[in-house]
């Protein structure tokens, strides 16, 4: 059974529009912390405890310097937006050191033999993942509506840090996007005969100033589930984006049975876009663009290919037509 106040602190989240992946995290990482410290309620530790909480995740569990991060994001917010005793701004732990890892990229035969073997249900997600550098989350959040066909473009919202963006379209996926968006018409004429139906979910503010939006096909999801759900806040009946977590298993088999002896995921398939990108000759400011990255130090991580080169924006997918 959840422990009450953790699931204080999830609530509390919720209301102030956390992501439900950023609750997940936060939560996990305070009952991790409540664990160390023997089980004693947070309000009878402080400054000290956190201290050497963070000090042992770099001491015992090597963690990377992100995972160690993201522990002290939570701690910060359970202090500051749960217990309303902040925490000092100069803590003093073990600060994590270990070296960042060098992405795993897949040659271009690579990516054709997964995308060869991927199960069809699960191609067209790949292939945007790959061709428009897009995250594993970002794909499967598409609606309708963020395909451009006039300007080959996919419009990104809120993506990674709550960012939106525009990514290039490999003209070649347009004719598959367009079958994918007839499915998904159709499906949505079958839900509105269900009277039990509410829409599609839509975010905060939106479902606000425009409630009827979630009937209003063009912002239902461009990968939905094959069944319809129940959702968890208000009890209404709707159909949800496909699992994320079976999009990740079917990348695994599909590497594993293409022969790729690399450690591929979804987030290999974006590595691969920038670093063939970078290949072509893109500018490294192109790319960062493209990924959405706000420090271009981030991007610069693809620079052991290639560093600079033309201006225009060609997704690499087409070379594979």
């Amino acid at each position: 059974m959840a422990s009450p106040f953790l699931n204080y602190i999830s609530e509390k989240m919720r209301l102030k529009r956390y992501a439900k992946r950023t609750i997940q995290s936060y939560v996990y990482w305070i009952k991790a912390y409540i664990n160390f410290n023997g089980q004693r309620h947070p309000l009878s530790c402080h400054d000290k405890e956190v201290e050497q909480f963070l000090s042992y995740l770099t001491n015992k569990l090597d963690v990377a310097p992100n995972t160690q991060g993201i522990a002290l994001n939570a701690l910060v917010f359970l202090y500051r937006g749960i217990l309303l005793k902040p925490l000092t701004l100069e803590l003093n732990f073990n600060k994590s050191k270990q070296h960042t890892k060098l992405p795993v990229v897949l040659t271009q035969a690579e990516v054709t033999a997964l995308l060869t073997k991927i199960v069809s249900r699960y191609a067209l997600p790949c292939q945007l993942m790959y061709g428009s550098g897009l995250r594993l989350m970002e794909v499967v959040h598409l609606r309708i509506q963020d395909i451009d066909f006039d300007f080959h473009a996919i419009q990104i919202w809120q993506g990674k840090g709550g960012k939106n963006r525009r990514v290039t379209l490999a003209k070649e996926l347009c004719e598959s996007l367009k079958v994918q968006i007839a499915m998904v018409q159709s499906i949505y004429q079958q839900d509105q005969l269900n009277p039990d139906y509410k829409g599609v979910w839509l975010p905060y503010a939106l479902a606000r100033k425009n409630p009827s939006a979630s009937n209003d096909v063009q912002w239902h999801y461009l990968f939905p589930s094959n069944r319809l759900s129940t959702d968890p806040e208000t009890g209404f009946v709707r159909r949800h984006h496909i699992d994320e977590t079976t999009l990740r298993k079917a990348v695994k088999v599909a590497a594993r049975n293409g022969g790729i002896d690399k450690n591929v995921t979804c987030h290999t398939l974006r590595h691969s876009f920038a670093t063939h990108l970078l290949q072509r000759g893109a500018d490294i400011r192109t790319v960062q663009e493209q990924l959405g990255h706000t420090d271009i130090r981030t991007t610069q991580i693809y620079t052991h290919v290639i560093e600079h080169g033309a201006n225009g924006v060609r997704s690499p997918l087409s070379d594979l037509f």
